[in-house]
């Protein structure tokens, strides 16, 4: 049908052309509820106003398009400097603007912005999905399916992701397989956060922030010229504090507070008007007890079966003591939980771009480590359940990038290697295991489970990609990456025996991209692609666990986005296939141990429509709506409520796979004259249920809910100053992020890991 509509639009006068490409534009798009869209030029905005500034989440500034129109934006997520618009792939990107205090304060709050993501925590470590493909596994050493990278540099570690956002020019989201740009590790997609560069005039701003569960946030960065237009420094930092969003009910303790801090420095040195070398470095630390187990009940045993031996109490157990409803943001332990973290890193890319070339080299170099302790017994004694969870790695990343570009032909080729030094440990104190054993219960009492170790990893790529003009319209674009990567680990495992640990191997493979694009109007872009991602296998750290080997992706999509209006309607409409191959799963088996198996493959299929709309003078709109079935075709495993007897679970859903999910945000500027502007903003989220175990049991799901957020804003006619009063999850869902069904060794019970309750609260801005 399509192709029919395209060939009678080629055959008709060019005005007739034009008006049957525009209705088609706005048939494709669909139209936003209850909005009149006016075709008529807007009025010019009044003296002493600016444009209407972007939704929270929305893609913002630089503006391309009519000033009252939808604004368009240039990203970098090809690795070549294009307009999103243009861009011939699923890209959401998030500006600055959007970041903070009242609405993407972390990457938890991604969610809510980019169509088909999904973030949830475990242990303090980032399970980041897209399209129902992401981090599975819970062992030592695991990788995630989604490439974050900072300023083109990789940050490998999933538990080093969940660093807070702070002076971020934006974010951008590619979602579906990209193995030839991004290499390993890519194979649900890729999030790159773009921070602010030191600029050729003093400029800067400061953030203040204070809310409920007392916290303060505070935030800034100045930047400008050491030497005119040749050297220029910015510096910018963060300082996040709050009470925690739940109490340990045994200690008193705080559960889920937060006290962090983060500060940036930069230098940029352009000696000649073509060639330029930014170096960042960055430190941050968290101390504090995030990151919870918090218990959700049994499953195949009754509640409290460890505390009823050794006279103790879980959260329900104690609750039902006191005569009250159990409130799962607390917890009833004998171990707080700890979380210490600290990271630095430093970057340094060189950019030449002589003529019609853009040659980068981006070096990076990162070391993070934590220490996170929570109890796996999930009660107020000690019953061989205070896990101890030790983290350090130090990476060196090296990335050699050069694009060619000319009228009708752009070519782009690259080489990266990427090492890393990973230490791990996981500690549990066997202490009154000996009960169980029937012996007496300090028998074991100065044994532990311990896995420790190291693992080394040398990773290699090269990759290039060219794109031709075949007409004014029609572009065919085509590349590949071949992709080494070798894993040496050294470790052992010690649980009432001991064996070494030490394996290596390495893993090859060839992941192409073909693409093809058409221009059919200014307005109207067309596309289709077939890409291949690679995950690399995996070595778990001091881990009995077999080597597991690479996961693989075929992924297919075909796109349209266009605008209409005068671009007061824009939007993009996606469909995608994905076909999964060896997919790392992990479970806790019938021994209580960790193991991952490369025992799944699957095939994912949906729809992804974003729409944005500027109807009237300072009213934006902006829409959401994702349709996604992801289920297994072939995953054999033992069920933990069948004494781990073999099932199989082909056409069961993947684990953080919501079918349906829908924003609908609106912003509305209301002009005060000489006195400034207030901005008014809302957004509702809603989301379909999601299953966290591939057994798609009602014990370990979070039901369909929806999320409110809004916020007032004050701005000064100069724009200088803003007073934002802010709210989100207003009212007050009780949303599990995360969930994991423990060890048999404690009745298999659920825990895991909440987002934030509602929070509001008020922000002081100054620019300058």
């Amino acid at each position: 049908m399509l192709v029919s509509t395209v060939g009678r639009v080629n055959r008709q006068s060019p005005s007739a052309r034009r008006a049957h490409c525009r209705f088609l534009a706005s048939t494709i798009l669909v139209v936003v509820p209850g909005v009149a869209l006016a075709q008529a030029e807007p009025a010019a905005a009044p003296t002493g106003t600016s444009a209407t500034p972007s939704l929270p989440n929305t893609t913002t500034a630089p503006p391309t398009a009519a000033p009252n129109g939808v604004a368009d934006i240039v990203v970098t997520a090809t690795r070549s400097s294009e307009s999103l618009s243009k861009v011939a792939a699923s890209v959401t990107a998030i500006s600055g603007d959007a970041i903070g205090a009242g609405g993407i304060k972390d990457i938890g709050s991604l969610s809510s912005a980019v169509p088909n993501l999904s973030v949830g925590d475990q242990f303090g470590v980032n399970r980041t999905f897209i399209r129902g493909i992401g981090l599975t596994s819970i062992d030592l050493g695991a990788d995630g399916a989604v490439a974050f990278l900072q300023d083109g540099a990789i940050i490998a570690r999933p538990a080093a992701q969940l660093a807070g956002f702070y002076d971020i020019d934006r974010v951008e989201v590619l979602r579906g397989p990209q193995g030839t740009l991004y290499g390993r590790g890519a194979t649900a997609g890729a999030i790159n956060l773009i921070t602010k560069r030191p600029t050729e005039e003093l400029s800067g701003y400061a953030n203040a922030s204070y809310g409920n569960y007392n916290a303060v946030t505070l935030e800034g960065g100045v930047g400008g010229p050491i030497v005119g237009d040749k050297i220029m420094v910015r510096v910018s930092g963060k300082y996040d504090r709050r009470d925690g969003y739940g109490k340990n009910l045994f200690t008193g303790n705080d559960v889920d507070n937060r006290n962090a801090y983060a500060i940036r420095a930069s230098v940029l040195v352009k000696p000649f008007e073509d060639f330029e070398i930014l170096v960042s470095g960055e430190h941050f630390h968290e101390h504090d007890n995030d990151y919870a187990f918090h218990y959700f009940g049994p499953t195949i045993a009754p509640d409290n079966p460890l505390g009823a031996v050794f006279g103790g109490n879980t959260l329900i157990s104690y609750s039902a003591k006191q005569g009250v409803a159990p409130n799962f943001r607390k917890i009833y332990s004998d171990q707080d939980a700890l979380n210490r973290r600290n990271g630095n890193s430093v970057t340094a890319t060189i950019d030449w771009r002589p003529d019609n070339w853009d040659v980068k080299s981006i070096t990076s170099y990162h070391d993070f480590s934590r220490f996170n302790r929570d109890d796996l017994d999930v009660t107020n004694v000690q019953a061989f359940g205070q896990n101890n969870y030790t983290e350090k790695s130090k990476t060196v990343s090296q990335e050699f990038l050069g694009t060619y570009k000319t009228a009708r032909f752009d070519a782009l080729f690259g080489a990266t290697y990427f090492h890393e030094q990973l230490f791990g440990e996981v500690r549990v104190p066997l202490t009154n295991l000996g009960v169980l054993l029937g012996l007496p219960a300090n028998a074991l009492n100065d044994q532990f489970y311990l896995q420790s170790g190291t693992v080394d990893i040398d990773a290699y790529g090269i990759y290039g990609q060219g794109s031709y003009l075949v007409t004014d319209e029609l572009k065919i674009t085509a590349g590949a990456r071949y992709s080494y990567e070798k894993r040496t680990g050294v470790g052992s495992f010690q649980f009432l025996n001991f064996v070494p640990t030490d394996k290596s191997k390495g893993w090859g493979a060839v992941t192409p991209t073909v693409q093809a694009s058409y221009q059919l109007t200014d307005q109207t872009l067309l596309y289709a692609s077939v890409t291949r991602g690679f995950k690399s296998g995996v070595i778990n750290v001091g881990s009995e666990n077999a080597v597991i080997n690479p996961e693989y992706a075929w992924g297919y999509e075909a796109g349209v986005k266009s605008s209409a209006f005068d671009n007061r309607l824009a939007g993009s409409l996606a469909a995608f296939y994905i076909d999964y191959s060896n997919l790392q799963v992990g479970f806790v088996g019938a021994d209580s141990v960790v193991t991952t198996v490369n025992a799944a493959s699957a095939r994912n299929y949906g729809l992804e429509l974003e729409l944005r709309a500027r109807p009237t003078q300072g009213l934006s709109l902006e829409l959401f709506a994702t349709y996604l079935d992801a289920r297994y075709t072939n995953f054999t495993t033992g069920d933990y409520r069948q004494g781990f007897a073999l099932v199989n679970l082909k056409g069961n859903r993947l684990s953080n796979a919501p079918e349906f999910t829908v924003r609908g945000g609106a912003n509305y500027d209301i002009p005060l004259g000489d006195a400034g502007k207030i901005n008014i903003r809302g957004d509702v989220n809603w989301q379909d249920r999601v299953y966290f175990t591939e057994f798609n049991n009602a014990d370990a799901t979070q039901a369909p809910y929806a999320t409110v957020n809004a916020g007032v804003r004050y701005t000064t006619a100069s724009g200088r100053w803003s007073l934002d009063l802010w709210g989100r999850n207003l009212t007050d869902h009780f949303i599990i992020t995360n969930n994991i069904v423990s060890a048999p060794l404690y009745s298999s019970v659920r825990v895991g890991s909440l987002a934030p309750p509602r929070t509001y609260g008020v922000t002081a801005s100054v620019n300058f």
